[in-house]
């Protein structure tokens, strides 16, 4: 299901946080739950795994990550605000000690045309500050967006352990 290379990315961050006794979750809105599909395809990824939010509309994140509706009115559904609070969320509302949000547009709907594969994500160790990057990945394709997202997001995640 997943590219030779998504799988290595996704074993290299199971490894990292086998090493230093780290659960992950995901929060997810852009790619609907691909991050941990990538984690979960990978063979004995169940010491590691804990938790996958799918939170794919503003309620969805405001009932499930606690994602404030004022940085949702104010910032937007895809914003660096709502890609942290997404994170903080997944942290709080899991036992894991690691987390990786996501919220973007994949297109080929959603968005004024120069938006679509705008993607926001943010990584958090719990105790830490969490780590943003924005991606703009352009109108590449829907499914194009959503593999990039998902390459970008673990190695993100890398970055915090």
């Amino acid at each position: 299901m997943f590219s030779k290379y998504i799988k290595d990315l996704a074993t290299e961050t199971l490894d990292l946080c086998r090493k230093n006794k780290l659960k992950i979750a995901t929060a997810e809105s852009l790619t609907g739950g691909l991050i941990i599909g990538a984690l979960t395809e990978i063979p004995g990824s169940s010491d590691v795994v804990e938790f996958g939010f799918i939170t794919y509309t503003s309620i969805a994140k405001q009932k499930s990550l606690n994602v404030s509706p004022a940085t949702l009115n104010s910032f937007g559904e895809v914003s660096e605000q709502t890609a942290k609070e997404m994170v903080f969320g997944a942290l709080v509302e899991s036992e894991a000690s690691i987390a990786i949000s996501i919220t973007g547009i994949a297109g080929p709907h959603g968005g004024e045309k120069e938006s679509i594969g705008l993607v926001h994500m943010a990584a958090q160790k719990l105790g830490n500050d969490p780590l943003h990057e924005k991606h703009q990945f352009g109108n590449i394709g829907r499914a194009e967006v959503r593999e990039a997202s998902i390459i970008a997001a673990l190695n993100l995640l890398k970055k915090v352990v």
